[in-house]
């Protein structure tokens, strides 16, 4: 059961938020802020209200079934009636729990990605690639803005490793399932017997963050400068345009040398240290909340094999939930990507509401 008291504070809420918008009084700010509040709280109102008033409804009912006044046929009704108000009072509460769950902040944030080759050599740097290409589909369905930040090739044609920043709405509550080990078994082009090989490239994101998000001092920095080198070791700047940035206090190293400006290269790689920072202080935070507790789907380890690709059986499956798709070229296509987010996010919420009870 919700605390009363919990539900009659939420309709306080958004009665107050209607008069406080209404006023005219608010600047363009927190008239935006409010707005967003109210429109969020709107969307739950009523079931709240429902859920208020199901003690209320239910003890009319129950007057009429003790009453031996009653007729028979207004009692089977009645009956009916409790049944239908018990069942939706059910989903009511569901939906009530969901909303009043702690949001996750950075669920709104855009996201930093970073795809890397694993175990498998070539092979794997080309299903890093084809990984790339998927959630550039993904992107572009979504219309979500996706932009380069580094990137290394291998000489398959493939991608040893790629960080992309991806903008749009709720980036990081869509794609934050994905930080893990992605497994694929096909048969590569340079096998000649026909034999299936394994291999895995690794996934993570991060949470983009501004500097009003995260502050690091100066201090904490090292920045160390050197010159861009191309393929083999051949210099490809006679500048040293290339940055290392140096997290004294966690040991967090960044380089960038994508850009020939040392002042982009550097713009580029706070913007990676922040988002590694940020991710790194909200794992400590989540390990401390959750010791005495387990549960299947993570958001940051790296090491956790999440999803193998099978190209033979023409199937993706995710082994955190249990789920099997096949349709494997529809999904690299970003075609049904979202069936298996819903219910990577539906699984989550479930594990949120066992928590609470």
């Amino acid at each position: 059961m919700i605390p009363t008291k919990t539900i009659e504070e939420l309709i306080a809420k958004h009665s107050s938020l209607e008069k406080e918008l209404s006023s005219g009084e608010l600047d363009k700010k927190l008239f935006a802020e409010k707005s967003k509040e109210y429109s969020d709280i709107n969307e739950i109102i009523d079931t709240a209200k429902k859920y208020l008033s199901f003690e209320n409804d239910k003890e009319e009912l129950d007057k009429i079934l003790e009453d031996d006044s009653s007729d028979v046929e207004l009692k089977k009704m009645a009956e009916n009636e409790l049944a239908d108000l018990k069942s939706q009072n059910d989903i009511n509460e569901k939906k009530l729990k969901l909303f009043l769950l702690p949001k996750d902040e950075a669920d709104k944030k855009n996201a930093i990605i970073e795809i890397r080759a694993g175990t498998g050599g070539l092979e794997a740097s080309l299903f890093a690639s084809d990984l790339f290409k998927m959630y550039e589909k993904v992107s572009n369905k979504k219309k979500w803005s996706i932009e380069l930040i580094s990137i290394s090739r291998s000489d398959a044609g493939g991608l040893k490793e790629v960080i992309a920043s991806i903008k749009g709405s709720n980036i990081y509550s869509t794609l934050k399932y994905e930080s893990g080990v992605h497994r694929v078994q096909r048969v590569p082009d340079t096998e000649t017997q026909g034999r299936v090989h394994t291999s895995a490239a690794t996934v993570a994101v991060l949470p983009e963050v501004e500097e009003v998000d995260l502050k690091i001092n100066d201090s904490d920095l090292r920045i160390d400068v050197f010159r861009a080198g191309g393929p083999g070791g051949q210099s490809v700047n006679t500048t040293d345009s290339a940055v290392r940035i140096t997290h004294i206090p966690t040991g967090l190293s960044v380089s960038q040398q994508d850009e020939k400006s040392q002042h982009k290269n550097k713009a580029k790689g706070m913007k990676i240290l922040r988002a590694r920072l940020y991710e790194l202080e909200r794992s400590r935070i989540d390990q401390e909340r959750s010791q005495d507790r387990k549960t299947k789907i993570g958001t940051g380890d790296r090491s956790e094999r999440i999803r193998t690709y099978n190209f033979p059986q023409g199937r993706v499956t995710d082994h955190r939930i249990n789920l099997t798709l096949h349709k494997l070229e529809e999904f690299l296509e970003g075609e049904a990507f979202d069936e298996m987010i819903e219910s990577l996010t539906l699984q989550a919420q479930e594990e949120s509401l066992s928590n609470l009870n």
